[in-house]
């Protein structure tokens, strides 16, 4: 066979690149689609005009679950679409060429490091916050694809960046079943941004972390230590940039004529007002998911996207206020859950600052990898503890020891114990010494000090804690299930059998009992009515 005469064009090597870059997201037939969707077939690009469009993110009404909300954050949700296409795309005069498409695709939604992506989130906000006139705190010095950020946020900017990127995230999880015309609701996201707070303020700024204004707060939090805090805290945060995009351009893929496609489900989206009957809120929910990656994250963000206020949340097994208090109420709820649990606990404690008596209300959390087991021993193969409220922080296990989990119920059988076990709810430290501990009628909490815990990572459960053990009063108790719809049909199949047995053990069959002349109940009546008689065994 002689040499090839094709005169195909050859493909250029920069196009090659970004298209093998795509095609390993797996992205690249979307990425093809929404290009041709959006391209002016005269210029063979995409014009500025409809790419702003497709990235768009404000939103004509938001509701808060706090009252506070800064002034600049409407505008910082109507710019940062253009932000991004000015810092990824790079558009041309003519518009937005496919490689250069390709490009800012893979800049946002590549395999890339969440450093990286940290990094380029700080970037577009910083970005916007300049386009809306407002001066810049931070500083960026380019090295090639590199670049340093050097100056500090202040607790409103933090309260903004948060929740710039939990607008991100509640665009691509609900922009495809409501599109544009959804309500966006802002949560109440002050114990994160108290969490960066506490964790980056230089030494010597005093906080009172129990009654803070943070739209007041003048404590500068450093970018360098921001950073570190996010990755250690809030690891999935960068994950809301990339999956905005993503959803954008799919969203630009499946339009019809300019015309939205409808044939998406449509999502139950609670009011703030709903949403705060659970001791778990929005805003906690989706820091907690924040923590996590795969599908505890995913069951977490649909508690976070989809609470409603009727106390009959899919996810929710169990809840003191609402199936009553006590060891044996909470075990007839979460009996035959083999999944991932997350135990809420809202207690209150006495405050000991200045001999006041003032009442403290604070939150913690547990998550566990497995259901719940009947035992005198710890069990588990993982987990978290969290602080929830009033300030985040999330404590992974160190690998020393592996006492995630403690839960005892009281023997079915009556028998002596000359040791008896704790009978009651109970997460690191020793038997005895437990880091958390939930008394068996859900009345009292008690929290220890790290030192006796080698299970979870060191830190305080709540502000102020001290050395001392801490016996606090519970106010509420919420057990969620992440383990998905498989978990929940089994738990269901395992109720029903228990069911059918129990219904089985009530059915009496008379014929297996003998006759009242020769039942020992009869005998002891009749001693009873006359001891003296005598009378003969039969034999």
């Amino acid at each position: 066979m002689g040499a090839s005469t094709s005169t195909e064009k050859k493909v250029p090597d920069d196009q090659r690149e970004a298209e093998a870059l795509a095609a390993s997201t797996g992205a690249l037939p979307q990425l093809q689609s929404a290009f041709s969707k959006l391209v002016d077939p005269q210029t063979n690009a995409i014009p500025f005009e409809s790419l702003q469009k497709c990235f768009f993110l404000g939103y004509e009404n938001q509701t808060q679950e706090t009252a506070a909300v800064p002034e600049s954050f409407p505008g910082i949700l109507d710019h940062v679409g253009l932000t991004i296409i000015e810092m990824f795309f790079i558009p041309e005069k003519g518009g937005v060429t496919w490689v250069e498409f390709l490009k800012g695709y893979n800049k946002c939604c590549g395999k890339i490091s969440a450093s990286v992506l940290l990094n380029a989130l700080i970037r577009v906000f910083d970005a916007t916050m300049v386009k809306l006139g407002l001066p810049s705190k931070l500083e960026f010095t380019s090295y090639e694809d590199e670049f340093k950020m050097t100056g500090f946020l202040l607790p409103s900017d933090v309260l903004m960046l948060l929740w710039m990127c939990w607008a991100m995230f509640w665009d691509s999880s609900t922009f495809k079943a409501l599109g544009s015309k959804s309500n966006l609701i802002l949560p109440d996201i002050n114990n994160l941004v108290l969490s960066s707070v506490a964790s980056c303020a230089e030494v010597g700024s005093t906080v009172n972390i129990w009654d803070c204004d943070i739209l007041g707060l003048g404590v500068e939090v450093p970018i360098g230590k921001f950073l570190t805090w996010a990755v250690k805290t809030v690891p999935s945060l960068p994950d809301g940039f990339s999956r905005f995009v993503h959803a954008r351009i799919l969203q630009a893929s499946t339009k019809e004529d300019g015309v939205e496609s409808s044939s998406s489900p449509t999502v139950d989206i609670a009011s703030p007002e709903t949403s705060n009957s659970f001791v778990l809120t929005c805003g906690t929910a989706w820091a907690v998911s924040l923590t996590q990656r795969g599908g505890i994250r995913d069951e977490m963000s649909k508690i976070c996207f989809s609470i409603s206020g009727d106390g009959n949340h899919e996810h929710l097994l169990y809840r003191s206020s609402l199936h009553g208090r006590g060891l044996n109420r909470f075990w007839s709820n979460i009996e035959g859950y083999q999944g991932p649990l997350f135990v809420v606990v809202h207690a209150a404690s006495g405050d000991t600052r200045d001999d006041s008596t003032n009442e403290l209300k604070w939150t913690v959390g547990v998550l566990t990898f497995q259901g719940f087991e009947n035992r005198d021993l710890f069990y588990g193969s993982g987990g978290n503890i969290y602080a929830l409220s009033p300030v985040f922080h999330v404590y992974s296990a160190t690998g020393k020891e592996k006492n995630f989990v403690y839960s005892h119920l009281h023997p079915s059988a009556r028998v002596y114990e000359p040791h008896p076990k704790p009978v009651g709810l109970g997460f690191g430290g020793t038997m005895g010494n437990e880091r958390l501990f939930i008394d068996e009628d859900f009345a009292r909490v008690t929290v220890r000090h790290h030192v006796v815990d080698k299970t979870y990572q060191p830190g305080p459960l709540f502000p102020d804690q001290g050395f001392l053990p801490v016996e606090a009063s519970i106010l509420d108790v919420e057990i969620w299930g992440l383990g998905g719809s498989t978990a929940k049909e089994i738990q269901n199949s395992y109720k029903k059998r228990e069911e059918l047995f129990t219904e089985q053990r009530r059915k009496v069959d008379l014929k297996t009992f003998a006759s009242w002349e020769d039942s020992p109940e009869k005998m002891m009546l009749d001693m009873m009515s006359d001891p003296n008689a005598v009378r003969r065994e039969d034999r």
